[in-house]
């Protein structure tokens, strides 16, 4: 199977959803992470912003980067659990236009093979528009981990969005 060919790089924002690294209480070491290992497979990633873990500030977020046209994916880090303040969940599920949700099913299975606390994941992935959204866990560790199962399916999932993908399934079927 042939790798996808992108007209242009993946165009990317890493949104890190924390009360503290958003007051400077705690440094992000999640977001970071994720805008190398973006960067890793070839994405621009053009923002990497810190929001508090407040519904109404991830939706307006969320709402903010998929509605400008500028960005395929955006990588959420943190709120995905069951603490009271975890919110990302909801706030996806509020600005989804469609759910994608084989990203978040695959993350979490992966993750169960290397932690039963993987259930306690609450993570979705969702389309707004032609932006592609996928909730990422907290820690950097997970992070990575889960980064590692998602990346082989980025391009070819971005691709489809924009329109570029003609032939999907086509070499697997022969």
């Amino acid at each position: 199977m042939s790798e996808p060919r992108l007209t242009h790089p993946i165009r990317a924002a890493v949104v890190t959803l924390s009360d503290k690294a958003s007051a400077g209480l705690r440094a992000d070491s999640s977001g970071p992470l994720l805008v190398e290992l973006l960067r890793g497979l070839g994405a621009k990633v053009a923002e990497a912003i810190v929001v508090p873990d407040d519904r109404q500030r991830i939706e307006e977020t969320l709402k903010d980067l998929s509605d400008s046209g500028q960005y395929d994916l955006v990588l959420t880090t943190g709120g995905t659990g069951l603490a009271p303040r975890d919110h990302t969940p909801e706030a996806t599920l509020a600005v989804a236009d469609r759910l994608a949700p084989g990203f978040a099913e695959a993350m979490r299975s992966a993750s169960l093979a290397l932690t039963p606390h993987a259930m306690l994941s609450r993570a979705v992935s969702a389309v707004r528009k032609q932006t592609l959204i996928i909730n990422m866990p907290g820690s950097p560790k997970a992070c990575r981990e889960h980064f590692a199962v998602i990346a082989p399916v980025l391009a070819h999932a971005v691709e489809t969005l924009r329109g570029e993908a003609y032939e999907c399934g086509s070499q697997e079927a022969r």
